[in-house]
């Protein structure tokens, strides 16, 4: 009898002659993600920001610039010689709903102009004339100005020598909620990523959580990647609720494949997600990362085209914006959700994300520290 046979073997321990079991190469890894999808239950705050406010938001904003007429120009004509004659031509012209009429005296007339309450004074020379105040800085001056000079030039008699007819176009695509809801799931992606990862890394780190992990076995790198590409699961959810509100309520024409979407935003959150961890790889406070967030995220706020077009700053300084990873993702959404361009023809953009978001993850990895 050999002594492995002569040992006896007591119930609930493991034979000295069974090689140790071990862990598959990813198994940490998989552990982490399911645990940090599971803290998403202790972190209500958490699901509102990342998935009721972009919806409130692209309502609101929806509504808010809705296709619906324009509003009346508001005119006043200073009292005096020639103003009721002015007034009257004004009520009697066939674009009389473009504009309301009030015949002030001079200096309430100027003053509401001033603070904006008229987009336009008119003042009757007594001969015939008119003299236009306006602000060629306001679009909405302007254009009460082109409106009550045609519609007086047509009351005295001014015969059109070109004849026009006209075609109405309001069709999905070119409306300002089309344009909004790319860029609001850009930033979104941008948001969560940055924040749903350094803050929750900074908490931790502050919590001395991190530090239990010095003495295991865990990589760095798995721990890391956890953490990113947790944010892939949301981001399926973030994009189908905003895309699903813009078809559902505001009739938006989807173009792109779902796949390319779908794709363009996981590289967007991995991007973003590498941001925010190298963000956050040393830092030991809340209110460190937070202001260290804010300042990488507040240009990209105001000049990637998020709520407007970056096309309105000067071209001098557009490299520098089209190098932001905002600006490449909502170019890349934009491009795929209206004009269903396909990605092979986005290589600029995605390239662009991709560098930023491999080497912000390689400087964090180099960078971060357990305590």
């Amino acid at each position: 009898m050999t002594v492995a046979e002569q040992t006896p073997v007591v119930e609930g321990t493991i034979p000295q002659n069974r090689p140790p079991r071990r862990n598959a190469r990813w198994s940490g890894y998989r552990h982490l993600l399911m645990a940090r999808m599971l803290e998403l239950k202790r972190e209500p705050e958490v699901v509102f920001w990342v998935f009721v406010f972009p919806l409130l938001l692209a309502t609101g904003l929806g509504i808010a610039f809705r296709n619906k007429p324009g509003d009346a120009s508001s005119v006043a004509i200073i009292a005096g010689t020639g103003a009721p004659e002015a007034a009257e031509l004004l009520r009697r012209s066939p674009q009389h709903d473009l504009f309301r009429v009030d015949v002030q005296e001079g200096d309430a007339a100027r003053r509401g102009f001033r603070l904006g309450k008229y987009d336009l004074v008119i003042q009757p020379n007594g001969a015939g004339g008119v003299q236009y105040r306006y602000d060629p800085a306001r679009p909405e001056s302007l254009l009460a100005r082109a409106q009550v000079n045609d519609a007086l030039q047509t009351a005295a008699g001014r015969k059109d020598l070109i004849a026009t007819t006209e075609a109405i176009s309001s069709e999905p695509g070119s409306r300002y909620i089309d344009f909004l809801i790319p860029g609001l799931l850009g930033m979104n992606l941008m948001n969560s990523g940055m924040w749903g990862i350094g803050f929750a890394l900074v908490d931790m780190r502050q919590r001395k959580l991190l530090k239990r992990f010095v003495g295991t076995p865990m990589r760095r790198g798995d721990f890391l990647l956890a953490l990113l590409s947790s944010r892939l699961v949301l981001m399926i959810i973030e994009i189908g609720l905003l895309l699903t509100l813009g078809v559902l309520v505001f009739h938006m024409k989807v173009l792109g494949s779902i796949f390319s979407i779908v794709l363009l935003g996981s590289l967007g959150a991995m991007c973003f997600g590498g941001v925010g961890l190298l963000t956050a790889s040393r830092a030991q406070k809340i209110e460190s990362v937070s202001g260290l967030m804010n300042l990488v995220m507040m240009p990209m706020w105001i000049f990637s085209g998020v709520f407007f077009s970056y096309e309105r700053f000067p071209v001098v300084i557009q490299p520098l914006i089209k190098a932001m990873p905002l600006t490449a993702l909502n170019d890349a959404l934009r491009a795929s959700i209206l004009e269903g361009t396909p990605l092979f023809h986005q290589w600029p953009r995605l390239l662009v994300m991709a560098v930023w978001g491999g080497i912000s993850f390689a400087l964090a990895l180099k960078w971060f520290r357990w305590t």
